[in-house]
């Protein structure tokens, strides 16, 4: 069954967080992901939100999601994203295929 993931960031070294951006998509590509959102502008339409990048990702399935989420290039890539950003990330299940 399909997978959501939601990630929400708030950028604190743009450098840092950078490249993990540029080395992102050469190892997302080596999976089973579809990219549906990289938004550093999203509107709040309402509540609060103190980040200030949506993205959102969809996987065939929660085993897809888990090849690519420990992969070791992944992993090694996710150093950045964390030395880079603080983020809250959602993993959600789609409706019935």
């Amino acid at each position: 069954m399909t997978v959501y993931v939601i990630v929400q960031v708030e950028i604190t070294d743009r450098k840092i967080y950078d490249r993990y951006q540029a080395n992102f998509m050469d190892v997302f590509n080596q999976f089973e992901g579809t990219l549906l959102v990289n938004d550093e502008a999203p509107k709040l339409l309402e509540g609060d939100w103190a980040k200030n990048k949506v993205v959102v990702m969809t996987f065939p399935d929660r085993q897809a999601f888990t090849a690519w989420a420990t992969s070791p290039a992944y992993t090694e890539i996710a150093k950045d994203r964390i030395a880079g950003g603080k983020a809250t990330i959602l993993l959600a299940q789609g409706l019935s295929d």
